[in-house]
């Protein structure tokens, strides 16, 4: 009624004034309320025009776990079953399980070199367009002040809101904000299973000798040793304690939502989404699987990627490191090379990157990472306008790369992609197009483009001129009926992938 009030009235001024105008009447914009069921959800737009743009963004496994630096982020749980190297490990270094649990690390973690802005500037340097913690992994510590939490590092440990401390840093240097959640699987499942050594349901082996058992108040809670009921309650609880202290532009979920009851996820997705229109931010949810209709969220592959381009938008998280997630002693890592011919890739297909760093206890991040993050910021440096604020072109590319399957869905992380394989993106307004050498191509060699023949994909009638980005140097070419010929110019090219733009009319 009050919707239609404002109209009779808009109408009505117009019809007195005639052809003179009116002062501007205002009317009240209706904001979308979402409720808990899918359908209302789905009405929410799942990938905004910031996340689409952005391309690019980074996290980081550190926590508790970061201390005993062996093993992997997997080490609190996997210390306690019989038979792994974990198991052993904690023995020989720390003492038996039941003398020395997971939670006696928890003052070791101390930070005591972290700095948020130091971070969120190599970050930034790296390229990145948005960035934040894994606000909370499979331990149960959470990365942020909580009231709902007792074993958090504003309380414990560190006595630091890192969450709180890098979303000031993140929102200094003009990017997005992004928390991750994985305590979906937290929750002590396994105390009536006849297998008690590492059933995958939860996260903690279930032992009567062991703190996973405790009935004690707090221990219990890092534990996940209570009710069904009181953990379903914290695991909402904490979410939305993050998304009102820090509002993140998105918040991403790492797999076993199937865990959580159906209703209680949507209720989380919709106060996510009513906070997001109330804070005035476009905001997005990551998740894997099938742990979200696909129109709720942003589909995202672990360590993988699409094999071609597809209508929506997705994302890959991957890992700068080799061995684990997490940083670990005797860490080694990918090269700037493979990343960013990977990350190409994963762009012309329409897919957002994730990738995961790893700090050490203390805070610092070792100078081996440092040194990949700024090699790909000087690539991006150089190169950006290609990646950036891009659409996929008609087609992804061509080469002969073999791609092998990825442990999740898709292709490998880990392609090796050489001058011979080339991808395409193009600019949003259609003026501007971009070959991608995903290697160091000849100088004065002739490439042959068969499937960029005038009958084909082309768009040779468009062209103004074509140069390699970032110079004013033109690339001499030709047009057949049956293929392009393209070539290099006497001048140096990218060890990583050299950029050709296509400047269309």
């Amino acid at each position: 009624m009050y919707k239609y009030f404002n109209l009779l009235s808009i109408a009505f001024l117009i019809a007195c004034n005639g052809n003179k105008e009116t002062e501007a009447v205002n009317v009240k914009e209706t904001k979308e309320v979402y409720t808990a069921n899918w359908e209302s959800l789905s009405k929410h737009a799942e990938t905004p025009e910031w996340f689409k743009d952005a391309k690019f963004g980074i996290y980081f496994h550190w926590g508790v776990y970061s201390v005993p630096a062996f093993g992997s982020e997997w080490y609190p749980s996997k210390m306690y079953i019989k038979g792994t190297k974990e198991y052993e490990h904690h023995r020989a270094f720390y003492g038996t399980q039941e003398a020395y649990g997971y939670h006696k690390f928890v003052p070791q973690f101390k930070a005591e070199k972290f700095n948020a802005e130091e971070w969120v500037a190599l970050f930034k340097k790296a390229g990145a367009k948005f960035a934040g913690p894994v606000a909370q992994h499979h331990d149960g510590f959470a990365m942020w002040k909580s009231n709902v939490n007792p074993w958090n590092s504003y309380n414990k440990g560190p006595k630091i809101d890192i969450t709180g401390e890098l979303t000031k840093a993140i929102r200094k240097n003009d990017m997005k904000l992004i928390t991750t959640f994985h305590h979906a699987r937290n929750l002590q499942r396994n105390a009536n299973n006849l297998d008690r050594w590492g059933a995958f349901n939860s996260h903690f082996t279930y032992h009567p000798n062991y703190d996973t058992s405790s009935k004690d108040p707090e221990l219990s809670l890092l534990y996940g040793n209570i009710s069904a009921e009181k953990f379903h309650q914290n695991w909402s609880a904490q979410i939305n304690e993050v998304v009102k202290q820090y509002h993140p532009d998105m918040i991403w979920f790492d797999s076993w939502l199937n865990f959580i009851p159906e209703k209680r996820v949507q209720q989380m997705c919709a106060d996510y989404f009513n906070h997001g229109v109330e804070n005035n931010q476009e905001v997005v949810i990551g998740y894997k699987q099938s742990d979200l209709p696909k129109e709720v969220g942003v589909l995202d592959i672990e360590q993988g990627g699409r094999k071609d381009i597809t209508e929506r938008v997705w994302m890959t998280d991957i890992t700068l490191s080799n061995q684990s997630w997490s940083y670990v002693k005797g860490q080694t890592y990918k090269d700037a090379t493979l990343v960013m011919r990977n990350l190409i890739d994963v762009v012309s297909k329409n897919g957002v990157v994730l990738l995961n760093v790893s700090p050490k206890a203390d805070g610092s991040i070792p100078v081996e990472q440092q040194k990949v993050l700024t090699e790909m910021g000087d690539w991006f440096s150089k190169y950006g306008e290609s990646i950036y604020n891009t659409k996929p072109w008609d087609l992804y590319g061509f080469g002969n790369a073999t791609a092998s399957e990825g442990h999740f869905g898709g292709q490998s992380a880990t392609v090796a992609y050489t001058a011979n394989d080339i991808r395409f993106t193009q600019s949003k307004d259609e003026k501007s197009m971009y070959m991608f050498f995903l290697g160091k191509p000849k100088v004065g060699k002739e490439y042959t483009f068969r499937l960029l023949a005038k009958h084909r994909y082309c768009p040779h009638s468009k062209i103004k001129r074509l140069v390699v980005l970032g110079t004013d140097q033109e690339v001499t070419y030709d047009f057949s009926d049956t293929d392009m010929k393209i070539t290099i110019p006497d001048i140096p090219m990218d060890s990583i992938a050299t950029v050709f733009k296509f400047e269309l009319e």
